[in-house]
């Protein structure tokens, strides 16, 4: 079985933007600006924004950090947003979720300006997306497709199973295989998806994020699928993904591991998102010409 492991494909991607942004900053006069706003004290949501900012760093990318009490308020957090939306010094706007009980979510999303949107979840990117049209894409998504790419799979044609529906993974993940630059053939699955052993097995892809640890099993696959397990579950026994990895590991063609895998794309990701939203704001590229 293949491993498909994200260390190097990630290592790949960072060394591709930093390049990029070292190769144009002295040209427009300024290096891209990332806004991180973090609300509340979950453990691990400082943890993400922590290994962001270093990530930030690493590449040539200025970060802007707001870490802001629970009880800020909506209205508090919108005008930090449209602040942010005017500021020039600022390409993206990463609204550290989830948010606190009390904050609505898709409000605060759709308060970016969708130039700067990094993460790719505002409906006016989400529609574009659905259309077919160039914008700034979910990070885990198009990390993923990256992942392939960077392994040489061609999904043309190929029968692709996504499990979950989310916005943040499922839907744009199923919509960017469908695509006409992949050309895959997507059956999106959830919870409520009768007959779903069947599907899985006839599937050549199958894309995990249906927040299920260790979900999948060796009787729902054929012994030439390649896994992308996108879950992440803390279990007792620590993290894991919504495959059963040591029960897949002998029947699959190429298998993602959980950690080490498409986690790492996500972050790397929001670099190449950032280093495009600033070439955008500079006028070094389209908004036809977004990666």
């Amino acid at each position: 079985m293949l491993l498909l492991e994200g260390k190097s494909v990630s290592k790949a991607l960072r060394a591709k933007v930093k390049e990029e942004i070292a190769a144009l900053s002295s040209a427009v006069k300024r290096v891209p600006g990332l806004a991180v706003i973090l609300v509340g004290e979950d453990p691990a949501s400082q943890v993400y924004v922590r290994n962001k900012e270093k990530a930030c760093e690493e590449v040539g990318i200025t970060s802007y950090s707001y870490r802001l009490p629970h009880d800020i308020g909506q209205e508090n957090l919108i005008k930090l947003i449209r602040e942010l939306n005017a500021d020039d010094r600022v390409d993206g706007i990463l609204l550290q979720l989830p948010l606190p009980e009390g904050l609505n979510t898709q409000a605060c999303l759709q308060a970016i300006d969708p130039r700067k949107d990094v993460d790719g979840l505002h409906p006016e990117n989400q529609g574009r997306l659905a259309l077919g049209l160039k914008a700034l894409r979910p990070c885990t998504p198009a990390g993923t497709l990256f992942l392939l790419d960077y392994y040489k799979y061609d999904l043309e044609g190929k029968n692709c199973v996504v499990l979950g529906r989310s916005h943040l993974v499922g839907r744009p993940l199923a919509m960017m295989l469908n695509d006409k630059t992949m050309n895959a053939t997507v059956t999106m699955c959830h919870s409520k998806t009768r007959n779903l052993k069947e599907i899985c097995r006839q599937a050549d892809f199958i894309f995990l994020a249906i927040g299920r640890p260790r979900f999948l099993t060796p009787d729902m696959v054929k012994e030439d699928a390649v896994i992308i397990d996108i879950g992440i579950n803390r279990t007792e026994d620590g993290l894991c993904g919504d495959a059963d990895f040591k029960a897949l590991e002998g029947k699959v063609a190429a298998m993602t591991p959980v950690p080490g895998g498409i986690g790492l794309m996500t972050i790397s990701q929001l670099l190449e998102n950032t280093m495009q939203a600033w070439k955008y704001a500079m006028g070094l590229i389209r908004l036809e010409d977004l990666a």
